[in-house]
């Protein structure tokens, strides 16, 4: 239990007092009433003695009397018999009590920890023991106890009255025919000769004080000095010492004045539950409006649902109830009868001479009258004791003692057993009992107790000995020095007889307080608490309430505090209360234990706690803690049904509603839907459009792209890339990439540029947490603008020009004005659960700071389709759509750059809402016409792309970057119209037409690189005057040509333009574009090449220099998915800056090539180097040998652009392989490295070809019964004679894992492979193909054979030849038998760069048959290096000579 004031044994005295009453005259009364108060309350605050009494024990013992009150009542006779239970008007006026005892606000509050709950409460109850002091006062008298019946009558006459003793004399008649006339059963009195103390009450201002003094004497004459007294009052009057302050000690009982004045108030509608009246405000319902949405029907299954009326009828009734209570039952001036303070007319004097004549009373007249009632009834009881029980029963009927059989016709036959006459010994003990425990002379009591319950029990008395069982257990344990332990069990069975036996559960309700404190004060709160939780019942909301909140303190009280057991039954408390009409003090205990369920994970009790907090708020008109709790349920991740959902929305909307009320100029702050702040997106710019009829727009970004890093990082490289062509290859220290659309992901650091008249869209993501929709109107954003200060010598400050459109947007409305447009969505619905994106656009018209504050919006929960809707329903959904904003705040990236950063918490700004307006800036549109998506591998086709400027500002500086440059081109400047045959044709090349010659040369023609690439990848844009006025769109050809591999290719395009203002903010601009290209397979070209073996004399055309000859095998590697019919290579070109293809020297007479699927056609030509030209060190030769009738110029555009995009893109990777080799590499080069790198120079220059054949196709498609005709090229570069060379890229293979090595390894000694320097010399023998020789006649057949040396490297060679023979590889062995070579057998020779030196040698065979010749071993060395360089050269095919018998 909570704190109390009072200690437990004060609390014990002070709830069984003497009790006295007071009969007045009339003019005594009138008297009393000048200080608005009658005699008894004149008395009330005067009744506790601070002197201690003392009286003799019938052993004439002195026993000591401390801290004695006294309870002095006026007597109100009644007729009516005793009820069991408090009246109406009883419980009305403990409903009062409680109701008007609240906390105070500021109070000290008690803070408990227990384990991991921090809780905060009130220590004290005083409401609790303000009704437990009303409680006991008001009790009923009862017959089997004598503690509240009346021990003394004061008489009381006023000094004025003619004859004061004649008026004494009526009273005391008065009160013997309301004692002994049988009439009343109400007052009840102690005994029969009840002591009457007779009051002469003085008027100091208006009677005769010497005649009042005669009187008193002759009263003293009359009934003894100690049976009368003279009170003198009134002394004060109104005319001398007003402002003299007079204490008012008489206030704080008046509220208690008419506890037993049952007649004052009646019952005004006795079919309304009283305990369910509220007193503090008016019981009209405030959501009777919702209740017929059905938020009741919804909570009707709740075990804690809150009760509301359910018809308007007893509304009203309930609210006459307390308009009665409060007129009659709390005013003050009803209750003190009259108006003006009370006491006005008593002196300080005057409250000494009441509190001296309370003292007089008690010791000299009622202390005396007991001490001797209980000598009396001792010695009865001490005359019986040796007589024996059967004696003992007769004596009993002697005296006319016995039991009376019958029993109460109003009470049933298990309420109260026997009833014993007034006379009965067994009463009388009890009555003695009642008197010693009166005067705290309590182990006589509890001897006396203990003595009459065994009587009673013997008897089956249950009511009496129950009574018996309570008083014994109070009076054991107000026995000083506890002689006993406190006997708890006497208490509970008393407890159960009274409730259970008796059914009188005011007696044990009375029985459990008494119990409950004193088992509080022994600490064993854990028994308190249950016997407080045993007494509630449904018969008294507000006495099980107030329980249920004492059994909460005791739990929370105890050595180990158990704090959800205390949660839970102040929850329970607080039900009670409602129930109760106690509104405040169920708020309070909904709240103390929202302390214990919060953020627990107790969610659906938090929904009840909070809604139930919320409706109670409401009710006691603090909306704003209603809208709080409301708030709070919708906010949390709810776990209730959908229909519940419902009703908490609606409960909350109206409460919200009326918050706000008519003011609604500032905004609160709204909980639904969640707004994801940091996933908000913004993209300057207009949305782009997709597709205008045949025209295919630029993708560039949109917010319907997802944000990718990868991409971001990809895109910037380009941008870097443009930016550094613009500025002469240098990229700016301010250069800032281009962010279209800015997200979390993003770099938000700085304050992103926006144009002005070109929007902003703002793309916020809300999320309905709940499983009913939302439905949102009028959405919108919140903005603060600031324009650029024009004139600056005007001061103003920023707050001046600061400009906002949240007052507009709250009053509903329009912007006007010509800042910034805002877009206004007037619908926007959201489903259960759902998260849904709303793009919301601003429109600025001035330079300027624009921030971008939050969203507003009205909310209203979406109306179901089972909902009516007539006029009713739809008021009601009108009103339940209330208007409110939420803030966009964004957080930065956390900071982890200095110490203090990774210490703490700290994150950097996020600027993304926070945009700069600029000004006006180009913008430009970009249309394709006739763009593919699907191209086979090489494939040329040609479309067109449109250039729009859609703004009012000129731009310039247009140029191009991509991922692929080896895809598109614009064409070069030295391009010249289409041939007519092209053109017919619908060709993209430039092609003549030529008749078919046998052994027809290749035309050449000589062409600068610079004419066709660019140093970086960057493309200028060849548009005319470089410039694009406002509303003025060009267009330009673009050829493209298929990915080698086949496969989905993403490709990138990054356009560039700058206004031609210079000066911005804004330096340029970018636009993005990106195509996917399905490119499927076309042909396969191999190609090789290889020395020709026709020696230079035997070649015509070719004087004065070697050639090589050319293989090129093409394979139609397509399949028939593509549609294509077969492949025509029509033109084989090359171009290269030292070799040219001559002719073709093919032996198929059909030049003309045509493939099928998976054909393969073989082609070889004749390759020679380029002839010197003085101006051509830097140029490539082209020449085309065409297999057809048309001769493609292969120079010009586009098949000279993509020849060297594809060089510029191979040559790139290659150098980028290159140079990561040789950084990897360099750090460990040494003698032996320059050595081998020198021979490897020598080989590779000896080996170098450099010849880019480029294959020119046509392919015929059939689609929709059409026939086309596709046209392409495809590149493969010979660099190395020897060494195959492929149109398609090998795929790369995986590498296998290599084990870590974390030993540094000498690096090996190089060693170059005999494959490096097998080509420096090339060998050719010469010999008849067969031979006739007699061996019949000649033994020895001698052939002179031709060996022909060719140095093909560009240095001196040394040369050995070995003509010994010393092959044992099987290739040799085959042959039939062997020969021998005749003379000299080796040779050292030396060749210089590209000698040709023939050597005559000499063959012997000695009988017919085949031989091969191909036997020398031919050994050569770069000169001046070491013999470890002498490498075998490798041997050719073998040559066979066939020697016949002539």
């Amino acid at each position: 239990m909570a704190q109390c004031v009072q200690s437990v044994q004060e609390f014990v005295q002070d709830s069984f007092v003497p009790m006295v009453a007071v009969l007045c005259s009339e003019e005594a009364e009138r008297v009393t009433r000048k200080n608005n108060l009658n005699f008894a309350e004149l008395l009330r605050p005067f009744c506790r003695l601070t002197s201690e009494g003392h009286i003799r024990d019938p052993n004439n013992q002195v026993q000591v009397v401390k801290n004695l009150r006294i309870c002095v009542n006026n007597v109100v006779i009644s007729p009516n018999t005793v009820s069991a239970a408090l009246s109406p008007s009883q419980c009305r006026l403990l409903n009062e009590v409680v109701l008007s005892c609240q906390p105070q606000e500021g109070a000290v509050t008690n803070v408990i920890t227990a384990g991991d709950y921090d809780l905060n409460f009130s220590a004290t109850t005083p409401w609790f023991e303000t009704y437990r002091e009303n409680f006991l006062q008001s009790m009923p008298a009862s017959d089997h106890e004598f503690l509240n019946h009346y021990l003394a009558c004061l008489l009381v006459v006023s000094s004025t009255e003619t004859v004061p003793v004649e008026h004494f004399l009526k009273l005391s008649q008065e009160q013997h025919r309301i004692q002994h006339s049988g009439e009343y059963t109400n007052p009840k009195w102690f005994i029969p000769n009840t002591l009457k103390y007779y009051v002469l009450l003085h008027d100091m201002s208006e009677g005769d004080e010497q005649r009042a003094d005669a009187v008193y004497e002759d009263m003293k004459q009359r009934y003894g000095s100690q049976g009368c007294y003279l009170l003198k009052m009134n002394s004060r009057t109104f005319s001398a010492e007003e402002d003299e302050q007079i204490p008012d000690p008489w206030s704080q009982y008046l509220q208690r004045s008419n506890l037993h004045n049952q007649d004052v108030l009646e019952d005004v509608a006795p079919t309304v539950n009283i305990a369910a009246v509220e007193n503090n405000i008016s019981e009209v319902d405030c959501h009777h409006s919702i209740e017929k949405d059905g938020v009741s029907n919804s909570l009707e299954n709740h075990p804690l649902q809150l009760e509301t009326a359910s018809s308007s009828g007893t509304l009203h009734t309930l609210s006459a109830v307390n308009a009665d209570l409060k007129k009659g039952a709390r005013d003050p001036e009803t209750l003190a009868g009259g108006a003006g303070s009370h006491g006005a007319c008593l002196t300080l004097n005057d409250h000494d001479h009441i509190r001296q004549f309370i003292q007089e009373f008690t010791f000299r007249g009622l202390l005396p009258h007991i001490e001797k009632n209980i000598r009396q009834l001792n010695d009865q009881l001490v005359s019986r004791k040796g007589l024996s029980r059967s004696l003992f029963t007769a004596t009993k009927k002697w005296f006319g003692g016995g039991k009376v059989p019958e029993k109460s016709i109003s009470e049933p036959k298990s309420t109260c057993g026997l009833l014993y006459p007034p006379e009965a010994p067994e009463l009388q003990i009890r009555k003695m009992a009642d008197l010693c425990f009166l005067v705290q002379h309590y182990e006589l009591a509890y001897s006396c107790y203990h003595t009459a319950k065994k009587d009673f029990l013997s008897d089956q008395a249950m009511l009496y000995a129950a009574g018996a069982l309570e008083m014994a257990a109070v009076s054991a344990f107000l026995q000083a020095g506890a002689p006993r332990p406190y006997p708890a069990h006497y208490m509970d069975t008393a407890i159960q007889t009274y409730r259970d036996v008796c059914k009188n559960m005011v007696l044990a309700e009375r029985c459990a307080l008494l119990s409950a404190e004193i088992l509080k004060s022994q600490g064993k709160y854990s028994e308190a608490a249950t016997l407080l939780i045993k007494m509630t019942s449904e018969d008294s909301d507000l006495r099980s309430a107030l329980l249920l909140e004492q059994a909460a303190h005791c739990f929370i009280n105890m050595r180990n505090p158990m704090v959800r057991k205390f949660a839970f039954h102040m929850i329970l408390a607080g039900h009670r209360f409602s129930k109760a009409g106690q509104r405040r003090h169920a708020l309070r205990c909904y709240c103390q234990a929202m302390q214990v369920y919060k953020e627990r994970g107790w969610s659906l009790a938090e929904d009840h706690i909070n809604f139930t907090i919320g409706r109670q708020s409401f009710t006691l008109r603090q909306p704003e803690n209603a809208v709080i709790a409301f708030r709070q349920i919708l906010t949390n991740d709810s776990r209730q049904t959908a229909t519940q959902q419902g009703a908490f929305l609606r409960e909350y909307l109206y409460v919200y509603k009326s918050v706000i009320g008519g003011n609604e100029v500032s905004l609160p702050q709204l909980p639904l839907p969640y707004i994801h702040s940091s996933a908000t997106r913004v993209y300057f710019g207009h949305e782009r459009r997709l597709a205008q009829g045949e025209k295919q727009a630029a993708t560039h970004v949109s917010l319907d792209q997802e944000y990718d890093q990868d991409l971001a990082a990809m895109w910037c490289h380009l941008e870097e890339q443009l930016v550094a062509a613009a500025n002469r290859g240098i990229v700016p220290v301010n250069f800032q990439t281009t962010q279209c659309c800015l997200n979390s992901q993003t770099d938000n650091l700085r304050h992103p540029l926006a144009v002005v008249e070109e929007p902003i869209i703002v793309e916020v993501t809300f999320r309905n947490p709940l499983k009913v929709s939302l439905s949102l109107s009028n959405l919108s954003l919140v903005w603060r603008f600031t324009a650029d200060c024009a004139s600056p010598s005007k001061e103003k400050t920023t707050e001046e020009l600061s400009i906002t459109n949240e007052e507009n947007l709250a009053l509903g409305i329009t912007q006007k004005d010509d800042l910034v447009t805002t877009e206004v969505i007037p619908e926007f619905n959201m489903g259960s659960e759902e998260t849904k994106m709303a793009r919301l656009r601003l429109l600025p018209h001035r330079t300027g700071q624009l921030n971008i504050v939050g969203v507003v919006y009205s909310l209203a929960a979406a109306s179901s389709g089972e909902m009516a809707t007539s006029t009713e329903d739809q008021q009601t959904s009108d009103l339940m759509v209330v208007r409110g904003r939420q803030e966009l705040k964004i957080r930065g990236p956390r900071l982890n750059q200095t110490k203090e950063d990774k210490m703490s918490v700290r994150h950097g700004p996020d600027l993304r809402l926070d945009p700069i307006i600029t000004p006006p800036m180009p913008l430009m549109e970009v249309f394709f016409l006739q763009f593919p998506t699907a191209l086979l591998c090489g494939e040329i086709r040609k479309a067109y792309v449109e250039f729009c400027n859609v703004s009012s500002v000129a731009l310039c500086g247009l140029r191009v970057v991509s991922t692929h440059p080896d895809f598109f081109t614009f064409g070069s400047q030295a391009t010249t119209p289409l041939s007519p045959t092209s053109a017919e044709n619908c060709s993209a090349y430039k092609t003549l037409a030529t008749a078919p010659e046998p052994g027809l040369v290749a035309s050449e023609i000589l062409v600068s690189a610079e004419d066709f690439s660019q140093s970086s990848g960057v493309m200028e844009i060849p548009i005319d005057g470089c410039t694009l006025q406002p509303g003025e769109s060009t267009q330009l050809p673009l050829w493209l040509r298929g990915p080698d591999q086949e496969g989905v290719h993403e490709i990138n395009f990054l356009f560039y333009y700058e206004s031609t203002s210079k000066g911005n903010k804004i330096s340029h601009r970018v636009l993005r574009h990106t195509v996917f290209i399905c490119a499927s397979r076309s042909l396969s070209v191999q190609a090789s090449a290889c020395r020709s073996s026709v020696p230079l004399h035997h070649s015509l055309d070719d004087k004065g220099d070697g050639g090589a000859m050319v293989f090129i095998d093409v394979e139609n590697i397509n399949t028939s998915e593509a549609g294509v019919r077969e492949f025509h290579i029509v033109q084989v070109s090359s171009s290269s800056q030292h070799w040219r293809l001559h002719k073709c020297i093919n032996p198929a007479k059909d030049k003309d090539c045509k493939l099928i699927s998976r054909e393969r056609a073989k082609l070889c030509f004749r390759a020679t180097r380029c002839k010197p030209h003085q101006d051509a060190i830097e140029k490539y030769t082209f020449a085309d040998l065409n297999l057809g009738n048309e001769r493609i110029i292969s120079s010009s555009t586009p098949c000279g652009d993509f020849f060297f995009r594809g060089c510029r893109t191979s040559e790139s990777q290659q150098v980028d392989v290159a140079s990561s080799r040789t950084s990897s590499s360099s750090k460990k080069q040494g003698p032996t490295e320059n050595r081998a790198s020198a021979i490897a120079n020598i080989v590779k220059k000896c080996n170098e070809l450099d010849l880019n054949i480029i294959v020119i196709w046509k392919a015929y498609v059939v689609e929709d019964n059409k026939q086309l005709i596709l046209e392409g090229q495809l590149h493969v570069a010979l660099q190395t004679i020897g060494k195959e060379a492929s149109s398609l890229t090998p795929r790369e293979e995986t590498q296998e894992m290599v084990l870590l090595k974390f030993k540094s390894e000498f690096p090996p000694i190089v060693v170059l492979p005999p494959a490096e320097l097998s080509q420096l010399i090339k060998t050719n023998l010469h010999y008849p193909e067969t031979y006739t020789h007699p061996f019949v006649q000649d033994s020895l057949c001698v052939v002179p054979v031709t060996l022909t040396l060719s140095n093909c490297s560009l240095a001196q060679v040394d040369v050995i030849i070995d003509l010994r023979h010393k092959s044992t590889s099987p290739e040799s062995m085959e042959v039939h038998s062997s020969f021998t070579w005749v003379g000299q057998t080796q040779y050292k020779l030396q060749l210089k760069p590209q000698e040709v030196l023939c050597l005559t040698l000499r063959a012997c065979f000695l009988q017919a048959g085949v031989y091969n010749l191909n036997t020398p071993r031919v050994f050569a060395k770069p000169t001046g290096q070491g013999a470890m360089c002498e490498t075998s050269q490798q041997t050719s095919i073998p040559a066979l000579i066939i020697i016949n018998n002539a």
